[in-house]
């Protein structure tokens, strides 16, 4: 059966996005007018398929190989290859040694003390801000820019975590982020300024791997077999010196981004909701007491807290969309569309599957009135009646985030301190307007007034 969809059009499709006000708003429509399963133009591949019924994106979990033209734009940080689109056969080793460094339990725990510390930096001179503003707990309290101070933070603290230490001393996090920007969004990666950006970011990648092994010449065999840093267990591979530059690289971007913005979108929907954040403030309260900050093991007592993270990143993806691309002929849906789809659709091998990770939390067959936030979706109950497949914010499958469990600890200690300390409040007249970007970024950034809790 033919996978159904909107005629084609000569422009590659560019025109429907455009009209659609975005790739986002047109795979809603898509979606809403064809099914789960849909067929579109998607500019720089040709003809995609895209996915929005859970049950037939699972049926694609297991594909281990991306399009390479929808990554392309990382090339200009891989001298090695890009790390997004190499062949299954070099990524599942690789995949390996990344899990090994990020999902260890121990190591999340063992480099707590040092997130707490960054987050209550950030903290303080939010609260040092305010006084020296003159603006004190009242009206006149200046905003603070939400994306721009929490993406900083996050580079931090994966500098602390995955590269031992060895990087929190030599890079400037706000340039960082500011030249990542940069390469990201020129459109011509050779010109003056995406050059020296990209030039700023190398040195500065390779001034950490510098101080890593001058650190490692130093305490000789003691960190043998040590998986507690990236660059470490990097170096242990006995890979070249490029791949391992272009992986510290690609994990800087992907870690600073992607946790940085989940928080501030968890923000500004608190910030809107203010019965779920004072909500949230009660079990801070109950929890932690007269403490400022949880100690690890208190992340698992807050519950209410993590139920409305996740819903942030329901209704606003870090990262709004990923791709497949099939290695052989594939049949998706179930027969006479008894899973809801219209049927079963034949995807020929070197077919793009694309997944609108936005569009497939908004389905409405799984997600009733999704536009709403709604914390107690994420209730145990409701998670066990819900497909797995219906929430996927750090991808599906093989191709999956590495780093999905750290940036959950990351997000929710950040969480946890800020909204013991603060209320967080709109900026009257500012409209925050999502854009699609290599992450679900806030055009013009997020402000928001942050005045203590001891205030009102």
């Amino acid at each position: 059966m033919r996978v159904p969809g909107p005629e084609m059009r000569d422009d590659g499709g560019v025109g429907a996005i455009s009209d659609a006000g975005g790739l986002h708003l047109y795979q809603l429509l898509l979606h809403a007018e064809y099914g789960g399963v849909v067929q579109f133009q998607l500019p720089g591949v040709g003809v995609a398929v895209s996915v929005s019924d859970p049950l037939v994106l699972e049926e694609t979990a297991r594909i281990d190989e991306r399009p390479a033209a929808l990554f392309s734009f990382l090339e200009p940080l891989c001298e090695a290859g890009n790390l997004q689109v190499i062949g299954a056969e070099e990524h599942g080793p690789w995949r390996r040694v990344l899990l090994e460094v990020f999902a260890g339990r121990p190591s999340h725990e063992r480099h707590f003390g040092e997130f707490v510390s960054l987050v209550e930096g950030l903290a303080d001179r939010w609260d040092g801000d305010g006084d020296s503003g003159g603006a004190g707990a009242g009206a006149g309290r200046a905003p603070v820019l939400l994306q721009k101070d929490l993406t900083a933070l996050s580079l931090r603290m994966i500098c602390a975590y995955a590269l031992g230490g060895a990087g929190s001393g030599v890079v400037e996090a706000e340039k960082v982020v500011d030249a990542f920007e940069v390469v990201l969004s020129e459109d011509d990666s050779t010109n003056q300024r995406a050059s020296l950006a990209l030039d700023y970011l190398r040195a500065t990648v390779d001034r950490v791997i510098a101080a890593h092994e001058g650190r490692e010449a130093r305490e000789g065999t003691e960190r043998r077999g040590d998986r507690s840093d990236l660059i470490h267990a990097l170096l242990a591979t006995r890979t070249c010196p490029a791949r391992i530059r272009d992986t510290v690289m690609v994990t800087m971007l992907a870690a600073h981004h992607t946790t940085g913005v989940a928080v501030s979108w968890t923000l500004h929907l608190l910030g809107r909701h203010p019965e779920v954040a004072e909500r949230v403030a009660a079990e801070l309260d109950r929890v932690l007491g007269d403490r400022s900050a949880p100690d690890y093991g208190d992340l698992r007592e807050l519950t209410y807290l993590d139920m409305v993270l996740k819903e942030s990143m329901r209704l606003y993806p870090p990262g709004p969309y990923g791709a497949r691309e099939t290695t052989e002929d594939m049949v998706l849906g179930g027969v006479d569309g008894t899973d809801g789809t219209d049927g079963t659709y034949e995807i020929p091998a070197g077919t793009t599957v694309f997944y609108p990770f936005w569009a497939v939390h908004m389905n409405p067959d799984h997600w009733p009135e999704p536009a709403k936030f709604v914390p107690e979706r994420f209730a145990p109950e409701a998670v066990a009646a819900r497909s797995r497949f219906a929430y996927v914010p750090f991808g599906v499958g093989p191709r999956s985030c590495e780093g999905a469990g750290l940036a959950m600890v990351e997000a929710q200690l950040m969480l946890a301190v800020l909204l013991k300390r603060f209320r967080f409040r709109p900026v009257e007249g500012h409209e925050v307007t999502p854009v699609e970007r290599f992450v679900l970024w806030a055009a013009d950034d997020i402000p928001m007034v942050v005045t203590p809790r001891a205030s009102r």
